[in-house]
């Protein structure tokens, strides 16, 4: 067993594997249904032991039940003014969370999926207030009541995305007040009280726990962590409260993604080998933090939020088309220009009106008008949707999609269970009867030693490699991370159209090269990772003999099946 794995504290990904999983970030899991077979095992292991443990603990696995079967919590977290309530919008693809200092913005908003479209502001008392939006859709900027009565709020929308992955907006670190950024970083510790603790807004059992009890299931599952051009110190430690909270001491990747957002501030001279060209300057500054915030997240991805936002939420319209038609029709001078300042592009005298310049540099900036310029040159008749569409692409946002899916959607199930097993280990260690605790850890031992418990054995592994903690060569990584997705075998083995019985040899292939690299040539922590990647392979192979066609070398059942 890996890095007492005993203790339900790994860091957590991959999943029993599925044929045919795909989609984004919203097929992650649906309101209501669990997240996959350890889910399901977890929550078995809750009701069951329902009965036999103190009422205050029993509350507890109510808790994570109810837990279990909501969609993934993702907090957007970071620093004041990094941009992460932009990036929520763009995600959420509503123009919905404010982004100006406000009352709202000092407290913790949670985003999920509701029938009808509401805001509920939850006092710390339990009770809530119906807030309605404003004139332009979007949270008011006065709550109605005394802020510091809040706990928090929760905003329902009739949204696809949220269906599978709630968003949680963070007040943000290094807030002007102590108690915004004291939010911020007991949401992402864990030690969130009644503001991270979901349901309580709707008279679930988390309003009846005691506060031990509350702050043993609070907390966010993933994060998706906003910084600049500058990682400070106190990013780190709010990365490093997370991971303690969520996971064991060396997790982090497999539940944690950085955005280097406003990657068009980046100046290009002062990144070696950007070579003029602003984002690759912040692809390689991302690179950079990437190696700097290791083993706290899988990987840095820059973005524009603010491009994001405007392409996603409705924001770019026909005549915002039409302005930038007749900016890209000026002389060369006047363009550049133009374009050297803010100030400038707002000010300077050309046929352009002023309101239609300043809408433009509010949704686009500088970059991304001349983003939209260069492309209506390259191609006059481009429309007003493909120049949307263009600056979705220069935004950034379908890189972090891509990211958003193959490490929380399609691992939805092994973080999911793998935060549910860490609160249920600390409600079984706050409860201070012996007894108890250990009836909950044996149960716990007897669960992970269930096929569909591998995942966290392979999540750990991808972790430990991801961090550097385990030294393997590029190539043997990539296979790693390949194999340690649940984004259908096709992916997994690297093999796009392949047929079963290509798929079915392929898995039994690796499963049997694993072992034997683990046996002859490893290190000794190589050989714990191999073994455990070797026993993913074969598990693969197992399911897709059991869709129904026998593959070639079923024989290998007794050679490769030994489980390490």
């Amino acid at each position: 067993m890996l890095c007492g794995l005993g203790r339900a504290n790994a860091a957590v990904e991959g999943g029993t594997p599925r044929l045919g999983t795909d989609g984004g970030v919203a097929a992650v899991i649906e309101q209501g249904q669990l997240a996959g077979p350890l889910s399901e095992s977890v929550a078995d292991l809750c009701r069951r032991l329902q009965s036999q443990v103190s009422p205050r603990t029993a509350a507890g696995f109510g808790e994570v039940l109810r837990r279990l079967a909501a969609p993934l919590q993702v907090a957007v977290a970071g620093r004041i003014k990094s941009g992460k309530s932009t990036l929520v919008n763009a995600l959420i693809g509503r123009r919905v969370a404010p982004t100006g200092i406000g009352e709202c913005t000092r407290l913790v908003t949670r985003f999920q999926y509701g029938t009808v479209d509401r805001i509920e502001v939850v006092r710390t008392d339990g009770t809530t207030a119906v807030l309605p939006f404003g004139a332009d859709g979007m949270i008011p900027a006065s709550l109605g009541v005394d802020p510091k009565s809040v706990s928090h709020v929760e905003v329902y929308l009739t949204n696809a995305v949220l269906r599978g992955m709630t968003v949680i907006d963070t007040p943000g670190l290094g807030s002007l007040d102590a108690a915004s950024s004291r939010r911020t970083e007991e949401l992402l510790g864990g030690a969130g009280g009644a503001a991270a603790t979901p349901g309580a807004a709707e008279g679930g059992e988390a309003a009846e726990l005691d506060r031990t009890s509350r702050d043993a299931v609070a907390g966010a599952e993933a994060v998706l962590y906003v910084v600049t051009q500058h990682v400070r110190a106190d990013d780190q430690q709010a990365l490093a409260a997370f991971t303690a909270a969520t996971a064991s001491r060396e997790a982090g990747p497999v539940n944690a993604l950085a955005l280097l957002n406003k990657a068009d501030t980046v100046v290009a001279e002062t990144v070696d080998g950007a070579d003029g060209d602003s984002w690759l300057a912040a692809s390689l500054l991302a690179e950079a933090q990437a190696a700097a915030l290791r083993p706290r997240v899988a990987d840095v991805i820059p973005v524009i939020g603010l491009l994001a936002e405007t392409a996603e939420t409705g924001g770019f319209t026909s005549a915002d088309a039409e302005a930038l038609r007749e900016l890209a029709g000026l002389g060369d001078d006047d363009l550049s220009m133009l374009t050297m300042s803010a100030d400038l592009f707002t000010s300077w005298e050309c046929e352009v009106p002023t309101a239609a310049r300043t809408r433009l540099l509010e949704r686009l900036d500088l970059y991304g008008i001349q983003r939209c310029v260069t492309a209506i040159r390259e191609h006059p008749e481009i429309t007003t949707g493909a120049l949307r569409r263009a600056i979705v692409d220069a935004s950034g946002l379908e890189a972090v999609r891509s990211r958003l899916h193959t490490l929380f959607a399609a691992r939805a199930d092994g973080i999911k269970a793998a935060a549910a097993l860490a609160s249920v280990t600390a409600l079984a260690d706050a409860s201070g009867d012996p007894v108890e605790r250990s009836r909950v850890h044996d149960a716990i031992e007897v669960l992970l030693g269930r096929p569909e418990a591998h995942q966290l054995r392979m999540l750990e592994a991808l972790t430990l490699v991801a961090s550097g903690a385990v030294d393997m060569p590029d190539d043997l990584c990539e296979e790693i991370q390949r194999v340690g997705s649940n984004s259908g075998a096709e992916a997994r083995l690297g093999m796009p159209g392949a047929s079963l019985a290509e798929l079915a040899d392929e898995a039994l292939e690796r499963a049997g090269w694993w072992r034997s690299f683990a046996s002859f040539g490893a290190t000794p922590a190589q050989s714990r990772i191999a073994h455990v990647v070797h026993r993913s392979y074969f598990l693969l192979w197992q399911e897709l003999r059991s869709t129904g066609q026998q593959p070639a070398g079923q024989e290998g059942t007794a050679r490769y099946g030994g489980d390490r």
